[in-house]
């Protein structure tokens, strides 16, 4: 493979349970071929737990390409497979956030999502972690747990965001700020928070949240909404969303290759929006972990 140019076969694995998925399958199989794209073996998948062995098993058999259909926790779950590979990890955002391809300038539409697969560039990029799982894009401690924990799935896959900020509402009333300790190895730093994000990219929720953070910086950022009160994690949120000034007096930010967390209470850890660890735990950076199929500059999507 030349170094600004991505592989014409792939393997392609769709889950068909995320929001676009089901309707996405026929059309995605039938454009990527019209693009180019030799897809050499094709697998809806229906149960999400069954992504994980036909991808190690596509890698194994030295697919120079697969590509992953889904949303951002289908994505992040995969993507664990393809450290230490030469592989290319390509994706169709079929999600509700869409987080990761955000992050990267993927458009989020079918045909500009399959453009960047077939003309696209290979981009090395790092992946955060925490404790030994690997994540593509962001975690979060505080509301997005709780929405991640109730949400129903009928009501994220039919209203999308706007059904996600209905559950919010709903489940603010369970919400309680914590005490969080960030440990860089030389000091110990403890703040109130409200809402403590991960990152290792930009977005979270679909919106540009950690404007800091960046794949291939070689740092974690930790990001957290200082305060007690809910009122405070509401204009932290509007602020960012609309790119006020004060958004940045919201929030502090940490920055490192390895940082290790702890909570009082003990929180859990949403990882790209599905429920996957607990305080305390060490978060960081593997850099360069993995090969994916990114946007040239021109096809990048406006954010």
């Amino acid at each position: 493979m030349a170094t600004d140019t991505l592989p014409k076969q792939a393997v392609v694995v769709v889950n068909v349970q995320s929001r676009r998925g089901e309707e996405a399958f026929e059309q995605v199989c039938q454009k990527l071929g019209d693009a180019g794209i030799h897809v050499i073996a094709r697998h809806p998948v229906t149960d999400p737990d069954e992504m994980r062995p036909i991808i190690r098993k596509a890698i194994a058999d030295g697919a120079p390409m697969v590509i992953v259909g889904g949303g951002d926790g289908s994505l992040s779950t995969t993507i664990d497979d393809f450290l230490c590979t030469d592989t290319v990890f390509a994706f169709l955002p079929l999600g509700t956030a869409n987080s990761f391809a955000k992050t990267l300038g993927v458009p989020i539409d079918l045909d500009g999502a399959i453009d960047v697969i077939a003309n696209g560039i290979p981009r090395r990029i790092d992946l955060g972690f925490i404790d030994r799982d690997y994540f593509a894009n962001a975690a979060a401690m505080g509301m997005s747990p709780l929405i991640a924990e109730t949400v129903p799935h009928n009501l994220k896959k039919y209203l999308g965001m706007f059904g996600y900020m209905l559950w919010a509402v709903r489940v603010a009333f369970r919400f309680r700020p914590f005490r969080l300790y960030v440990d860089d190895g030389k000091t110990v730093q403890r703040i109130w928070a409200t809402e403590a994000r991960i990152a290792n990219g930009t977005h979270h929720g679909g919106i540009e949240l950690v404007e800091s953070a960046s794949v291939d910086s070689g740092e974690i950022v930790v990001q957290a909404v200082t305060g007690r009160s809910l009122f405070g994690l509401a204009w932290s949120w509007f602020a960012t969303l609309f790119k006020l000034r004060a958004r940045e007096a919201t929030v502090t930010e940490f920055h490192g290759r390895e940082l290790h967390i702890k909570a009082k209470p003990p929180q859990m850890i949403s990882i790209d929006g599905e429920l996957a660890a607990k305080t305390p735990v060490k978060v960081g950076v593997a850099r360069g972990a993995v090969v994916i199929a990114a946007p040239r500059e021109e096809q990048k999507a406006v954010a």
